[in-house]
Formats: structure tokens, C-alpha cells, sequence
């Protein structure tokens, strides 16, 4: 077994799209609809690495990593939003404790290497793009879809 992640998006349709990928690659995957459904679910389920999607209902990505965070049980935990990845969203996210994001859509083989290097508790971007205005080695990489 590669880990356990706990999946987090209002869409069920990706939901199942990464839990499938990351399935099919020997982890684990739970899932929740929102922010909420995850802070309920979080110490019970015990993941390896937290995904989230950063618009849901009730409550957020960015609230949602902030409070992980904010919480000694659940700190530790790698977390990814995986959404549009705009600007804001990035600097956003890095300010709530976000480790990496992945834009949507992605490739799956973009979604395991990130979910992978996190699992690992490596940094380093790999073959992540920067975010756009982002310099040479900023710290959380954006990675951007293919095309």
C-alpha cells in the first residue's frame, strides 16, 4: 500500500477521476464533499496526504487547510489543493500551509507524482511549473496542464 488520501471535492465526478488514479497506483483514497466532511472524518481516516478542491460548499479549501493546521493532530498532514490555481488562490494557499498545487484539469501521472512526493515528505518541485510571476525556486510548486 502507497498511503492513505483523503479526497475532497464537491464534484463527485472528480472525486472518483482521482480517487480511481491514485487507486490504480496502490494508495488507499477516501473521500469527502466539502471542508466540512473532512474535519469530521480526518482523525478517524488518518491520511498519508489531504487533496482539496479550493470552492466548496460550508466550508473551503482554504479554511479548510488552514484549520488542518491549525489543529497539533492533524498539522503534520501534507495537504494539495487541486483547483484553477489562479495567483491569489497560490499566495492564498501558501499562507494557509498549502505544501503543492495542481491545476485542474490535470494528468493523472501529474496528480500521483505530486500525491507521491508528498507522501515521501519531500519538497522540491520535480518537474512542476512555477506559478505564473513566481521566481525561479519558489518553494510550493503550481503544476499547470498540459498543452
Amino acid at each position: 500500500m502507497s498511503g492513505r488520501v483523503l479526497v475532497v471535492d464537491d464534484n463527485k465526478v472528480i472525486r472518483q477521476l482521482i480517487r480511481v488514479n491514485l487507486e490504480l497506483e496502490g494508495f488507499e483514497v477516501v473521500t469527502a464533499a466539502d471542508g466540512a466532511e473532512c474535519l469530521e472524518i480526518v482523525h478517524a481516516v488518518l491520511p498519508d496526504v489531504v487533496t482539496l478542491d479550493f470552492v466548496m460548499p460550508r466550508l473551503d479549501g482554504l479554511r479548510t487547510a488552514a484549520r488542518l493546521r491549525a489543529d497539533a493532530r492533524t498539522r503534520h498532514i501534507p495537504v494539495a489543493i487541486i483547483s484553477a490555481c489562479t495567483q491569489l488562490e497560490v499566495e492564498s494557499g501558501r499562507s494557509a500551509g498549502v505544501d503543492a498545487f495542481l491545476a485542474k484539469p490535470f494528468e493523472p501521472a501529474d496528480l500521483v507524482r505530486m500525491v507521491r512526493r508528498l507522501r515521501r515528505g519531500r519538497g522540491g518541485a520535480g518537474d512542476a511549473v512555477p506559478a505564473e510571476g513566481a521566481a525561479p525556486g519558489d518553494a510550493e510548486p503550481v503544476v499547470r496542464p498540459a498543452g
